[in-house]
């Protein structure tokens, strides 16, 4: 095995970053210099989705290539021992795999590490379920219970875990894949000092689908201000009741949310000046990317789990200067969760015997193909368990193509195991004259034809990918996975 056919892979993955927050992307409020270059040495994904915004879920997706739906996932779901992960994959290929961060998917809480059987193949294990507090973040070391505790930012010091990997392998004759994983910019929005003050009073622009005029705060933001999480070792009712930001306390989040960004910029600059050190960048290929997006008071909401294009909307860098990859290209393709592990896969010329439901994205950087083999991606929200959140008791579904945006909502009583109100047209967006997701077009006579030709192309997506979700008669279909009665 050579490191030109298989070179090496580094996965930066993020927690809660917007599509939007890089300059690179036309952002106003920030300057990502890192970000950047690496958008400019390779490939940046322009439409790039979490297929079902939530940690857990597009967790288990982005490690497996495989839908939430067909796994029931939620944020307190544990994934199994016998999944396969793209681990496995490299394992078998003759890499070297590490994992770093924040995991996510063991379900064991906040101070305990995760068994071996569930870290998901990786043979060298530098991680955690999660901490949702960057400045007390202790890590475990392959099966040694004994925690590891980071002296100062989180985000900083896995970032100097992961560069002392590479530095040890890179005289190694096996290639190495490696994840680095950090929750910032998750909430508690914090950063150091060095930031904050640098960010101190800023000017930041708030997005047109933000409701807060000159005068009023934004309206319905259903969360205590998130600067209070990390004190919380479990997240108590309290945190989730209706709180309005008042005064300068919503811009105030804002400017921490992009200080932890302009951190995380900086990391990557570290990682890629590390690389040139090295003399290894023209065989590492960098993949930076976010499990979800953050809502930052679009549409009245902080956090995720919505459909909008803040919460589902995740940046997609792929960066490796191979000869047969034009840097500096965007790709306007929608793209989606599970494209991921194929596209590793397709990044280290390793092939599997998976049936995969995602696509492998190398082929479009390549100019192999010119498109994709299909008219959009699935969106999901599955299942949510805890009773003071969104979509307690409901679930959607969404078809996203370049340019529009159909979503369905239902309800879903769990406690009897059965939904009780099919998935009914909720939501069309035309993207492209409307960016920012205020005008429904669902009723709209102009876009009889379009929101009919939408529901016909979700229809079909749920019957390609297996989803059982109950969807109710619309537009002239007939409806899918609804009991007789």
């Amino acid at each position: 095995m050579t490191k030109q056919d298989h070179p090496n892979i580094v996965i930066v993955l993020c927690d809660q970053m917007r599509r939007q927050a890089m300059s690179c992307a036309g952002s106003s409020n920030i300057s990502t210099p890192n970000l950047d270059r690496l958008a400019q040495n390779g490939v940046q994904f322009t439409n790039a989705n979490s297929t079902n915004p939530i940690c857990v879920p597009a967790r288990q997706s982005l490690l497996t290539g495989k839908h939430p739906h067909t796994r029931n996932s939620h944020h307190h779901w544990r994934m199994s021992p016998q999944e396969r992960t793209y681990a496995h994959e490299f394992n078998e290929s003759g890499y070297q795999t590490g994992y770093i961060g924040k995991w996510h998917l063991a379900d064991v809480g906040r101070s305990r590490p995760v068994p071996e059987h569930l870290q998901g193949g990786f043979d060298y294990w530098r991680g955690f379920e999660l901490k949702n507090d960057p400045f007390d973040t202790a890590y475990y070391k392959d099966n040694d219970p004994e925690p590891h505790q980071i002296e100062g930012f989180q985000t900083d010091g896995l970032f100097d875990l992961g560069i002392n990997f590479i530095s040890k392998s890179k005289n190694s004759e096996e290639p190495f894949c490696l994840t680095i994983s950090v929750e910032p910019p998750h909430p508690p929005f914090t950063a150091p000092e060095r930031y904050l003050q640098e960010w101190e009073n800023r000017n930041v622009q708030i997005r047109p689908n933000v409701p807060y005029p000159s005068s009023d705060p934004p309206l319905n933001i259903i969360s205590e201000p998130y600067s209070n999480w990390g004190s919380q070792e479990n997240a108590s009712e309290e945190l989730y009741q209706q709180y309005e930001y008042h005064g300068d306390t919503f811009f105030d989040e804002a400017r921490k949310y992009y200080a932890m960004v302009k951190n995380l910029d900086e990391n990557i600059g570290c990682l890629l000046d590390e690389l040139y050190r090295l003399e290894i960048r023209d065989e590492t290929a960098l993949i930076f990317t976010s499990d979800h997006g953050e809502m930052l008071g679009s549409h009245g909401y902080m956090g995720k789990q919505h459909p909008y294009e803040e919460s589902v909307g995740v940046p997609l860098i792929i960066s490796y200067p191979s000869d047969g990859i034009e840097s500096g290209q965007q790709i306007h393709e929608p793209t989606c969760t599970e494209d991921l592990l194929p596209t590793f896969l397709g990044l280290a010329n390793i092939d599997t015997s998976q049936d995969l439901p995602g696509e492998d994205l190398t082929l479009l950087m390549d100019d192999s193909k010119n498109s994709l083999e299909r008219n959009g991606v699935l969106l999901e929200f599955v299942r949510e368990i805890r009773p003071k959140h969104h979509y307690y008791e409901e679930t959607w579904r969404g078809f996203r193509t370049k340019r529009y945006k159909y979503t369905v909502k239902g309800y879903d009583n769990m406690s009897v195991g059965a939904f009780t109100d099919w998935g009914k047209p909720w939501q069309l967006y035309d993207l492209e004259k409307d960016p920012y997701e205020q005008d429904n077009l669902l009723d709209n006579p102009d876009y009889r034809g379009i929101v009919q030709n939408l529901h016909g192309e979700l229809r079909n997506a749920l019957i390609r990918y297996n989803d059982d979700y109950a969807l109710e008669s619309a537009f002239g279909y007939e409806s899918l996975n609804t009991p007789d009665i």
